[in-house]
C-alpha cells in the first residue's frame, strides 16, 4: 500500500463513522418525530432540535474530520444558530419551503430561542461521544 493511500485510509474511515453517525441520528430523530408522542409535544421538541443539532456536528465531522473538535463544534453549534435566527426572516419562498415536511424538518417554521440551549445540548452530546470514544480508542491502543 503507498503512503499516500495509508495516509487517507484514516481520514476515509472517519468520514464513514459520520456519515453513519448522521444516517443514525436521523434515523432516530425521525422516530422521535413520528413516535414519540408519548414524550410530550415540548420533550419531544427538545429531543427533536438536539438531534438535529448532533446530526449537524456529524455532517460537519464527515466534511472536515481532520479539523479540531473545537472548531468543529462551533461551526455546527453556528449552523444551528443560523438556521434558527433565519426563522424570522419571512418571505413567500421561505415560508412556501417551510410548509414541506422536509423544509419543515431542516429549517424550522418559527424562532424559539429555547431552540437554542437543545441546540447546545446536541451539539455537546455529540462532542462528549466523540470524546468518549477516542479515549476508549486511546486506551485499547495503549493495551489498558
Amino acid at each position: 500500500m503507498s503512503r499516500a493511500i495509508a495516509r487517507m485510509l484514516p481520514s476515509l474511515r472517519a468520514r464513514v463513522t459520520f456519515v453513519v453517525l448522521a444516517v443514525g441520528t436521523i434515523a432516530l430523530g425521525l422516530g422521535v418525530h413520528a413516535y414519540g408522542s408519548g414524550l410530550g409535544s415540548s420533550a419531544r421538541d427538545v429531543v427533536g432540535d438536539a438531534l438535529w443539532a448532533m446530526m449537524i456536528a456529524w455532517w460537519i465531522g464527515a466534511l472536515a474530520p481532520s479539523g479540531s473538535l473545537r472548531v468543529r463544534s462551533a461551526v455546527a453549534f453556528a449552523i444551528c444558530v443560523g438556521v434558527e435566527l433565519s426563522q424570522l426572516l419571512r418571505t413567500p419562498e421561505l415560508d412556501a419551503l417551510r410548509s414541506t415536511p422536509v423544509g419543515q424538518l431542516v429549517l424550522g417554521s418559527g424562532f424559539d430561542a429555547r431552540d437554542l440551549v437543545a441546540y447546545a445540548v446536541g451539539v455537546l452530546g455529540a462532542v462528549g461521544l466523540e470524546l468518549a470514544v477516542h479515549s476508549r480508542q486511546t486506551r485499547a491502543s495503549r493495551g489498558e
